[in-house]
């Protein structure tokens, strides 16, 4: 028998094959870049908040620098800021579309919990890493010098005088919080409005009382993207490890008190009329008598 037929039996399916896939992908891409524009903008605004408050509160020659000695006290208004900062994004027409995931480790968390397609978590994830380094030239590009200051060092994450293994067991326990509270309240008939607001206070809390063991990070697209400009890659590895590991396991332990018929969306905010490409059942949770 020609082997030549043989073969070409064998790899016309697999052409098939790779040829649907790539269709599914423009498809996906064509019908859902809008919200992955929304990713990109979202991270990319809130790291040019993060070194625009790092500026104001940590260079020598800031006046409120100046005018505030106690680190402890600049570093609970840094949280303030950026909860602030991430509440407002979850509540703009971006944040309400895209459903304000900025962070890789959640949007893995959904893939998990199959609320999100691969193909859509593939990109969200590009642009978050994408829209993070923008957001940190376009600072850099406002603020010079103020922004590479020692001081200020382009709002890296980097480990406390702790050491490495503290740092990755506090990334590690933060992500894990953050995502189990997300996954409790968001999945709530009565509390899911009140989402933005936990996830923010949450944001606040771990930058006043965590940073200065890990520097309170999560998200593996916002330490890359401060880390580049000035290559502070020492221990890069812990924010590509431990955030992803705590939403992991934080998802496997909503998955075993509850169940995947109890994970209704993947947006942090949905009392909105905005699309919705997740593989969504939020109507359903609306409707529902459970208050608990």
């Amino acid at each position: 028998m020609d082997t030549s037929i043989v073969q070409d039996r064998f790899s016309k399916p697999a052409q098939l094959v790779g040829t649907a896939r790539f269709a599914k992908m423009t498809q996906t891409v064509r019908s859902h870049w809008p919200e992955y524009l929304a990713e990109a903008s979202e991270l990319c605004l809130f790291m040019v908040s993060a070194c625009a408050f790092s500026v104001l509160l940590e260079h020598p020659a800031s006046p409120i620098q100046q005018a505030i000695s106690s680190e402890f006290l600049r570093r609970a208004i840094a949280g303030i800021a950026m909860g602030l900062t991430a509440f407002a994004l979850v509540h703009s027409p971006m944040g309400r579309r895209s459903g304000a995931h900025m962070n890789p480790s959640v949007t893995l968390m959904f893939l998990r919990l199959r609320k999100i397609a691969p193909w859509d978590a593939g990109f969200y994830m590009m642009s978050q890493f994408m829209g993070g380094f923008l957001g940190v030239v376009v600072a850099w590009w406002v603020f010079g010098n103020q922004l590479s200051d020692g001081k200020v060092n382009f709002a890296v994450t980097r480990p406390g005088p702790a050491g490495v293994s503290l740092a990755f067991v506090a990334e590690l326990l933060i992500s894990f919080v953050l995502a189990f509270t997300v996954l409790l309240v968001s999945n709530h008939r009565q509390l899911s409005r009140l989402t933005p607001y936990f996830s923010a206070s949450l944001v606040a809390t771990f930058i006043t009382l965590e940073a200065p063991f890990s520097g309170m990070s999560m998200n593996p697209a916002r330490t890359l993207a401060s880390a580049i400009l000035p290559h502070a890659f020492h221990a890069l590895w812990i924010y590509f490890v431990a955030p992803p590991i705590g939403m992991l396991l934080a998802s496997e332990l909503y998955l075993c008190l509850r169940s995947a018929e109890k994970v209704y969306c993947a947006k942090f905010h949905h009392h909105n009329s905005a699309r919705c490409i997740f593989r969504c059942r939020f109507s359903e949770l609306l409707h529902s008598q459970e208050t608990n």
